[in-house]
């Protein structure tokens, strides 16, 4: 039977830190606002909301959202790295006859640039969707496996009812994936392809014996 694994892309498929801290510092130079985009970029994860109403009024986060989202076409892009492992792991994916699809709460088209940009190719790409949110594309892709960074992503997967496989290359280390309910955690997608083979042939195993 075909798998579908859903992967996170901030710090999961994308080092996104040097193209989020240069479109900040467009930001903060732009609108005259100071924002520590040293400081923002731990906590990558969460909407971009959420990271802008700590420099900015409630009132004028959307309208300074959509200034990002512009400004990020053109600063943060080309900065970006993929996160070492990514193009394998969706290709392990791919290559067992398996849906390799993104869900993550990144602006829908820039995640789009990036996985471009890089030359990752999933299935499909859904984007504005965080937490606990990410269950809704899961389900409706049917995805038995979800990975990524950030124990929101631990909670997606949970509410889903698909496996939760952390890796621990974003701002939530092993320890605080474990206590969130992650199933399986990884230093890193460089992991997963291995991984992967043992849970399809278990996954295989299981169905011969049903």
């Amino acid at each position: 039977m075909a798998i579908t694994v859903g992967f996170d892309l901030d710090m999961t498929l994308i080092d996104s830190r040097p193209g989020i801290k240069a479109a900040y510092d467009q930001l903060s130079r732009l609108t005259g606002v100071f924002i520590d985009s040293d400081l923002a970029i731990t906590r990558l994860g969460p909407p971009l909301d959420e990271e802008l109403a700590y420099w900015f009024p409630a009132e004028d986060v959307p309208r300074v959202a959509d200034v990002y989202r512009e400004l990020y076409i053109n600063h943060a892009i080309e900065p970006t790295p993929a996160m070492p492992g990514a193009r394998e792991a969706i290709a392990a994916v791919q290559a067992a006859g398996g849906q390799a699809i993104v869900v993550t709460a990144k602006h829908e088209p820039n995640a789009r640039l990036h996985l471009k940009h890089l030359r990752i190719e999933p299935d499909a790409v859904i984007g504005w969707l965080w937490a606990e949110a990410k269950a809704e594309a899961l389900r409706e892709h049917g995805a038995a496996v979800y990975v990524g960074d950030h124990i929101g992503d631990v909670r997606g997967a949970r509410t889903a009812g698909a496996l939760s496989v952390a890796v621990a290359t974003g701002p939530c280390d092993a320890d605080e994936l474990r206590a969130a309910g992650a199933d399986v955690v990884l230093g890193g997608l460089g992991e997963f392809p291995s991984w992967f083979a043992g849970y399809v042939a278990d996954d295989e195993a299981s169905a011969s014996c049903a």
